[in-house]
């Protein structure tokens, strides 16, 4: 194995021992553009079910509607720009992948560590939804959340231990019948849609009824509007194991987007204009309560009460396949520990399964959701700034690399939203400045740790360190 001892501005050489790259192998083929768009919408159809109503707190309903879709116009920005990066780099690294190349291995390393907080965070946050739910519910008897956090943790990523394949399709049966409750949902809250319902927040002084805490609501309502899209990012790291990445990948999270935006638009509707938005801003189960308001308690509430745990479950099933392929990357090409990238004879990386769920379930017990919502986006936004900058920087440094999708509008569409990542940056501290802190700190410990340890011991043989190394020698033949 070639391992890199160079400073982190060189490019490593070549790798002369391919049995450390075949132990660490994923199953290609496993995934189609319909199971890798299944797979974009399940990482998301959470934030549907609850976190969004957080936002109702912050901006009012007319704060968080225009936070929802500048989010939404910066993710379109975003997906154009990862659909063109993932056919042109297609491995499991996603956004690192693309940052190492654009920007170098701190550039990769500090992408891939903003993904790997948001990845580890959000599904501690799900968790502690999940266990909202089941006591609400009051099944099993469960009247304490820890049980179910370590529920989660174990049956899920035990799940993925048994292969990529059967995990997504698993997955794709979850969530599909999350998708189903919500459809149900609709249909159950349209016949008690009014407007007057929307605005029914009282306004502080200056404010209004549109926007009861005035214009700076909108901005602190953004790191909620996201929860309606986070971890859509996530659907080029399935880039080894899908058929035709260069095709699958884009179709799949553009797919995946317009279903998640048509989404959040009638959820955002529907659930405040039937049951009022002050009655849901502190409600735990949104939508559930928005029905029982509506409609008073009955089946069809009941029905997307107990569903709406699969759209819980969904996401946390998919975010935990998701930090397991960043972990695996990063492991690989050695920006982390390398046993973090051994594969099992199902060519599953199990550590990458296991370590960051253990750290997940310690996070989980805090029980403080809305608070690790908002690390989670915290690190989301810091990868998106990247990666658009990425998007950039190889559309001047890399013109003629060959590119199967590209961008519609080029740099200037990665321009747009890399400036929207970067006001929804300081939204994070704008909504929790003490969650975002502490977000900023774990950040600033994983920069350390590169910086002074494994930044020399990069594995030149590992696809992300091979695009830069060809990509040198291109340079230097020109």
């Amino acid at each position: 194995m070639a391992v890199s001892n160079v400073s982190a501005g060189a490019a490593p050489p070549a790798s002369d021992d391919a049995s450390y790259l075949a132990k660490r192998t994923l199953k290609s083929g496993s995934a189609g553009w319909v199971l890798l768009a299944g797979l974009g919408v399940s990482f998301v159809i959470s934030g549907d079910y609850a976190g969004w109503q957080f936002g109702l707190v912050k901006g009012g309903w007319g704060g968080l509607l225009i936070a929802v879709i500048v989010v939404a116009f910066m993710y379109l920005c975003m997906c154009l720009s990862l659909a063109e990066l993932s056919s042109a780099l297609p491995t499991a690294g996603g956004g690192y992948t693309f940052a190492r190349r654009a920007l170098g291995p701190w550039g990769g390393f500090a992408t891939g560590a903003a993904v790997l907080i948001e990845y580890t965070i959000a599904p501690a946050a799900i968790a502690t939804f999940i266990g909202g739910y089941v006591q609400s519910l009051n099944l099993f008897g469960i009247t304490a959340g820890w049980p179910v956090y370590l529920a989660c943790y174990a049956i899920f990523v035990g799940i993925h231990l048994f292969g990529a394949g059967e995990a997504l399709k698993v997955m794709f049966v979850v969530t599909a019948v999350a998708v189903v409750a919500l459809i149900v949902f609709f249909v159950g809250m349209i016949p008690h849609f009014s407007f007057a319902n929307l605005t029914d927040i009282p306004a502080d002084p200056g404010g209004s009824a549109f926007l009861p805490h005035g214009a700076m609501g909108i901005w602190a309502a953004i790191p909620f509007g996201i929860w309606f899209f986070l971890a859509l990012e996530g659907v080029p790291l399935a880039a080894e194991e899908a058929k035709d990445p260069a095709r699958s990948v884009p179709r799949g999270i553009l797919t995946a987007l317009g279903i998640l935006f048509t989404f959040a638009m009638l959820v955002l509707f529907l659930g405040p204009g039937g049951a009022g938005s002050n009655l849901l801003k502190d409600s735990s189960n949104p939508l559930v309560q928005a029905l029982d308001q509506a409609t008073g308690s009955g089946m069809m509430g009941t029905f997307v009460n107990y569903a709406g745990l699969f759209g819980l479950i969904a996401s946390f099933f998919s975010i935990v396949y998701a930090y397991s392929r960043q972990t695996f990357a990063l492991s690989r090409a050695g920006y982390l520990p390398k046993t973090l990238s051994l594969t099992s004879g199902r060519k599953v990386p199990a550590l990458a399964l296991i370590v960051p769920g253990v750290i997940g379930f310690g996070l989980s017990m805090t029980e403080a959701g809305d608070r690790l919502l908002n690390a989670a986006v915290f690190g989301a936004v810091v990868s998106y700034a990247l990666m658009m900058l990425s998007h950039i920087v190889l559309r001047r440094k890399a013109p003629d690399m060959e590119r199967p999708y590209r961008t519609p509008g080029g740099a200037v569409t990665s321009g747009i939203a890399l400036t929207l990542a970067c006001v929804a940056i300081v939204a994070t501290f704008l909504a929790d400045v003490l969650a975002a802190g502490i977000a900023l700190g774990i950040y600033a410990l994983l920069l350390a740790y590169f910086g002074l340890y494994s930044r020399k011991r990069l594995v030149a043989g590992a696809p992300e360190e091979e695009f830069a190394a060809l990509a040198e020698a291109e340079a230097q033949l020109r």
